[in-house]
Parts: structure tokens; sequence; C-alpha cells
């Protein structure tokens, strides 16, 4: 299952460094962040949920503005 976050506050790449390990930590594949778009796009499966991913990016110190199932 394709899935697109939005996330506020990466301002730089070191920022979507750390979105990207915080997705990887959860199990997801072919990530895409984009520091343009304020974005992330990935595969996820099942066992990661919408409420996981809110929290590992939130920790990782960003804002999830929402999440979306493409």
């Amino acid at each position: 299952m394709k899935k697109l976050v939005s996330i506020e506050g990466m301002s730089c790449n070191h920022c979507v460094h750390h979105v990207t390990e915080a997705l990887e930590e959860l199990g997801a594949k072919d990530i895409n962040v984009s520091l343009e778009k304020k974005s992330a796009e990935f595969e996820s499966n099942e066992s990661i949920t919408d409420e996981k991913i809110k929290l590992a990016v939130e920790d990782a110190g960003y804002d999830v503005v929402k999440i979306e199932s493409l």
C-alpha cells in the first residue's frame, strides 16, 4: 500500500534524512521524502498504521499534517 504523508517543519537535507530514517525503522520501503513538496511517499504494509507513522515522524521532530493512502 502506498502512503503520502504531508509534513511541516523540514528545512534542509538533514531533515529529509531524519524523516527517511524514522520511516525505515517502521519498515517502510521505496521511501521518497521531498523537501520541496513537504511530503514523504512510500510503500507500507498493513502493520504500519497511520498512528505509528505520525508518532515516528513527530518523534523525529516534525509535524504530520495529513496521511493519505494512494
